[in-house]
């Protein structure tokens, strides 16, 4: 499957880039940060063998839409996923969710009401604290590092993302991940999304996370260095229904440290198994 969102979805936060491909019951893939969906393109490949699945970029990341003054919080995402499903059609899908992804997923459930058939939040933004020490870092000087010069940018750009992974990425897997945060455009994106993380945006769900009436998965890298595999017990235990997986030698970016096992998860949960 070659990774390409043809399809548009205007929203007031910019415009949103995404594809379907396959057949099936329809499962929805959310990407996090620093990252899009580019992640999900093997494992979307498997799906789409039995699922009708649906890849989109979120505002301020990909090749959505990014712009001075753009709000790319959490708050906004949810407001934008929870547009898409409406757009699609889909009222209980199944929803795959990595990183801050899954913030945004459980913010449209517990806020907004969107239904899911069932919901797997993967290495996912959801209890307080979260984010790497760099990115806390950069949260409170965004403006000193958005001035950076752009060669230093560049380097500071990958070898951040490098760090999500821990048996290393490929080169040119590294580069894809890197490509949207250059350039005039790019560079003032990747701090724009960090300075806009707050931990608020968690906080006002996750005395909620016991109403999910849907299975949940939680799955975790054993290795994520960026959000502690403590957080998957916890989060395990707020949900009353949820199962617990652990993906042995991954780190933060699972997606590309063991497709074939999150891919194996995936598909042994939408399947109901």
């Amino acid at each position: 499957m070659d990774h390409v969102l043809p399809e548009r979805y205007e929203t007031p936060h910019g415009t949103v880039h995404w594809a379907c491909h396959g057949q099936g019951s329809p499962v929805v893939l959310l990407h996090g940060t620093p990252f899009s969906s580019y992640v999900w393109r093997d494992i979307a490949a498997a799906l789409s063998r039995r699922h009708t699945v649906y890849l989109w970029d979120m505002p301020g990341y990909g090749s959505s839409a990014k712009y001075e003054g753009q709000d790319v919080s959490l708050a906004a995402q949810q407001s934008v996923f929870t547009a898409l499903l409406a757009h699609w059609g889909l009222d209980r899908p199944a929803v795959i969710a990595h990183d801050f992804g899954g913030a945004v997923a459980l913010r449209s459930a517990l806020l907004d009401s969107a239904r899911y058939d069932r919901l797997a939040l993967i290495d996912a933004v959801s209890l307080r604290p979260w984010g790497s020490e760099f990115f806390r870092l950069v949260n409170q000087h965004a403006e000193v590092f958005a001035a950076l010069p752009s060669h230093l940018h560049e380097a500071l750009v990958r070898s951040y993302i490098a760090t999500a992974s821990h048996p290393g990425l490929r080169a040119d897997v590294l580069e894809a991940l890197a490509a949207p945060w250059l350039g005039d455009e790019g560079q003032p994106a990747f701090y724009r999304q960090i300075a806009q993380a707050d931990e608020r945006f968690t906080a006002e769900v996750e005395d909620r996370y016991h109403e999910l009436a849907c299975p949940v998965l939680v799955a975790w890298g054993r290795e994520d260095g960026w959000l502690s595999p403590d957080h998957a017990a916890r989060l395990a235990e707020r949900i009353p229904q949820a199962q617990l997986r652990w993906i042995d030698s991954a780190g933060h970016l699972v997606q590309e440290d063991a497709p074939a096992r999150v891919t194996g998860l995936i598909t042994d949960f939408l399947s109901g198994e």
